[in-house]
């Protein structure tokens, strides 16, 4: 499953309290396409799940809501941000740490 560190989780809040959104909504990712070997991701805020998705996350904290398609990609990875030169911060996708390293 889908780790999400707790500096995406802060970011997640951020946006979500930008947005204006209520306490129900969250990042929510989905296939855009399948191309080869390099699949992309839509990445949006979302007022709540839709049908089908899968969430994580805890009543209050900041929810991720998974396309199912995006699900499976994205279940053994970990969600993190990381800053750019200019300041800017991203989402970033990595592999999940290998027990002992």
């Amino acid at each position: 499953m889908l780790t999400v560190t707790e500096a995406a989780a802060e970011a997640i809040t951020a946006l979500t309290a930008q947005e204006g959104t209520d306490d129900g909504s969250g990042l929510r990712f989905a296939m855009h396409s399948q191309r080869g070997d390099s699949p992309q991701l839509a990445v949006s805020i979302a007022p709540q799940p839709e049908s089908g998705d899968k969430v994580l996350g805890a009543d209050g904290g900041p929810k991720v809501f998974l396309e199912p398609e995006a699900a499976e990609l994205l279940d053994d990875k970990v969600l993190d941000v990381q800053q750019d030169e200019t300041g800017e911060v991203a989402f970033a996708v990595l592999p999940q740490p290998q027990p002992g390293s």
